[in-house]
C-alpha cells in the first residue's frame, strides 16, 4: 500500500507542465497551467499563487501547449493542438492549419477529458454543526461526501453521509448512508452502472435499508466545466425492521449534475434519485439535494445545500426538507 501511495505521489509530481504563458495589457506576465474559460475569467493554475482569475478582457494574447477546447460566439467549439501568441487582442488556433482568431470571439477554453485515463479523483466533504441552546439544548452534527476516481474506462463512485443530534443530553437521532456505483464505459457517452446502497437509523421503525442496481447511464458532458449523467436502474431493495423484513423491486431514474461559474469560483450542483417500486403500497420515494458552493482558496468551500426526501404510498405524502449550511473540502 505504501509503495502504491508513493508512486501516486510521484506521479503528481511529474504531471504539472506548467508549459502554458499569459500576456497581460499592463506588460505583466504570468505563466502556469490553464484550467479553463468560462464567464469572462480565465483561471490559471501556478506555481506560486495556486489558483489565479483573470479578467479575459485584461489579457493580450497567450499560449497553451496543451490541447484546449475554443468555443467561440456562433460555434460548436473546435479542438485545438495548442495556442500561440499573436498580436495584441489576438491568439493563433493551431490544429493541422493555422487560424489567428480576436480573443473577443472566445468564450470558452476547456482542457478536453478524453475516455482513457491514467487517473483521475476529486469528491467534496462537506460538515455541518448546529448548536442551539434556549428551552432546550439540542447539538447536530452532519457529514456528507462524495468521491469519484476514474480509471481506463472505470469509473467508481462512493458518496456517504452521517447524522448525529442529540437533545437535552439525550441521542434522538443517528442514522448514517453509503454508496458505491461500479461504472463500465462502453462508448464516449454510455456506460452500465452497478450500485450497492446501505442505510442505517437506530431511532426509526425500518431501521436499515439495503438495495442493488444495475442499468444503463448516458454522460452529456464531464470536463473541466462540470458534469452531466443520466443514470436508469433495476433495484431490489431489502427493508429490515424490528424482527420483520420486506422486499420489493423497482424502476429507478437518477441524475448527476454540476457546473462550475465565474471561472471556477462557484459551482452549482444537484442529484437525485427517483425509486418507483412493484408493490401497491407505494407509489414513489424521492431524494434529491441541490445546492452552491464558493471556493474560499484552492482546497476549501462554502456549502449551502437544500435537501428534499419525498416518500408517496397509501395516498399519503410524506416530505422531509432540510438545509444545510456549512463548511468543507474539496479536490
Amino acid at each position: 500500500m505504501w509503495r502504491a501511495l508513493g508512486a501516486f505521489l510521484l506521479l503528481g509530481l511529474a504531471l504539472p507542465a506548467w508549459a502554458d504563458t499569459v500576456w497581460l495589457n499592463n506588460g505583466d506576465r504570468l505563466t502556469g497551467q490553464i484550467v479553463l474559460l468560462d464567464g469572462g475569467k480565465l483561471a490559471l493554475k501556478t506555481k506560486y499563487a495556486g489558483r489565479v482569475l483573470i479578467d479575459w478582457k485584461d489579457i493580450e494574447t497567450l499560449r497553451s501547449d496543451q490541447p484546449l477546447l475554443v468555443k467561440r460566439s456562433g460555434f460548436n467549439g473546435q479542438h485545438s493542438q495548442n495556442l500561440e501568441a499573436a498580436g495584441k487582442g489576438m491568439v493563433r488556433v493551431v490544429n493541422g492549419s493555422t487560424r489567428t482568431v480576436p480573443l473577443a470571439e472566445i468564450k470558452q477554453l476547456v482542457p478536453p477529458r478524453p475516455l482513457i485515463q491514467d487517473f483521475v479523483w476529486e469528491g467534496n466533504l462537506d460538515a455541518k454543526l448546529d448548536l442551539e441552546r434556549n428551552e432546550n439544548e439540542t447539538d447536530e452534527f452532519k457529514l456528507k461526501g462524495d468521491s469519484r476516481i476514474s480509471h481506463g474506462r472505470w469509473r467508481h463512485v462512493f458518496k456517504g453521509e452521517y447524522e448525529h443530534e442529540t437533545k437535552n443530553s439525550t441521542e434522538v437521532d443517528n442514522n448514517w448512508e453509503l454508496e458505491y456505483d461500479l461504472d463500465r464505459f462502453v462508448s464516449q457517452q454510455w456506460f452500465i452502472r452497478s450500485s450497492v446502497y446501505e442505510q442505517y437509523n437506530e431511532f426509526e421503525d425500518i431501521n436499515r435499508q439495503t438495495s442493488y442496481g444495475i442499468g444503463p447511464g448516458y454522460r452529456f458532458w464531464d470536463d473541466e466545466l462540470g458534469r452531466f449523467d443520466m443514470i436508469a436502474q433495476y433495484e431490489r431493495f431489502q427493508l429490515h425492521g424490528k424482527g420483520s423484513q420486506t422486499q420489493f423491486d423497482a424502476y429507478g431514474l437518477e441524475w448527476d449534475y454540476k457546473r462550475l461559474l465565474s471561472g471556477t469560483r462557484f459551482e452549482v450542483y444537484s442529484t437525485a434519485q427517483m425509486s418507483m417500486p412493484t408493490i401497491d403500497q407505494l407509489a414513489y420515494v424521492f431524494e434529491g439535494a441541490a445546492g452552491v458552493r464558493y471556493r474560499v482558496n484552492e482546497w476549501a468551500r462554502v456549502s449551502l445545500l437544500y435537501e428534499l426526501n419525498q416518500l408517496r404510498g397509501l395516498g399519503q405524502t410524506i416530505s422531509d426538507r432540510q438545509y444545510m449550511l456549512g463548511l468543507g473540502v474539496g479536490w
